[in-house]
């Protein structure tokens, strides 16, 4: 988890009232997580863990500064994710194939500049799809219209073990593509889904990036996904440009993106 301090803000305000906060309620049981086996652990070796979410059989969205440290992007071997883990069981256990962030993701100016959050976005290939009758993958959500609720699951350093759900937090408002929330967030909470309910089904529609304040209080920062997941996703769709496991931001070459050897600097 980022955290962006005295970061300025430019914040757009909703006209629309804000919901009361409701309180995070741990996972304590398989009733209690039923539905949201999909929110996993993702374990970076040597670095600690993130957040991340199946959005489909194989693939995992996730913050991109989950999948660099301080010697570059790690390689996609030291990458492990826990679908529905809880007290050391997960519902599934994938190791990640191939890695993809947003070409326009600076690691180097994420913790300085706001605008970097709206592309603080990586999808994970999984080595083996999960086809699991328990795990429903969640879906993203095409918008997100103002004034509709939404909530958070994720694991933190207080939350290791299990995840927590907050299921109303609060849209403060936008900048581009950024969205500042109150969505109550910690240490490893990088990645986690911001989602919203639609038709009685969860839908993401955000992805926690960064912690930062606002007239003193603490607020969340992430992507508003749209155009940014859109254009990440278009790459991804792409094979035969991968040349390696890792693609990184920013870089181009003769096909368009620039890829190293894992462990590569």
């Amino acid at each position: 988890m980022r955290q962006i301090i005295g970061a300025a803000i430019a914040l757009f305000l909703a006209t629309t009232a804000v919901a009361q906060d409701s309180a995070l309620q741990q996972f304590a049981t398989g009733d209690d997580s039923r539905g949201w086996e999909a929110v996993g652990r993702l374990d970076i070796e040597g670095k600690g863990f993130c957040t991340a979410t199946l959005i489909d059989e194989r693939t995992v969205l996730t913050a991109a500064h989950c999948v660099f440290d301080r010697d570059g992007a790690v390689s996609a071997d030291r990458l492990t994710f826990s679908a529905g883990l809880r007290n050391g069981r997960a519902e599934a256990y994938r190791d990640v194939r191939r890695i993809f962030v947003h070409p326009q993701y600076d690691p180097n100016r994420i913790e300085r500049d706001v605008a970097v959050v709206a592309y603080d976005l990586a999808l994970l290939e999984l080595s083996q799809p999960i086809r699991n009758m328990r795990i429903e993958p969640i879906p993203v959500a095409a918008s997100l219209l103002r004034g509709q609720d939404i909530g958070v699951v994720s694991y933190a350093r207080d939350r290791a073990d299990a995840p927590s759900i907050q299921e109303v937090c609060s849209i403060l408002g936008r900048q581009g593509h950024v969205l500042i929330m109150t969505c109550d967030i910690n240490f490893g909470s990088s990645g986690a889904p911001v989602f919203r309910i639609s038709g009685g089904r969860a839908e993401v529609v955000s992805v926690i990036s960064a912690m930062s304040e606002l007239d003193g209080d603490p607020v969340s920062l992430g992507a508003s996904l749209g155009e940014p997941l859109a254009e990440l996703r278009t790459q991804a769709a792409t094979p035969t440009r991968i040349q390696t496991n890792t693609l990184i931001p920013g870089q181009r070459s003769d096909t368009g993106a620039k890829f190293i050897r894992p462990g590569g600097g």
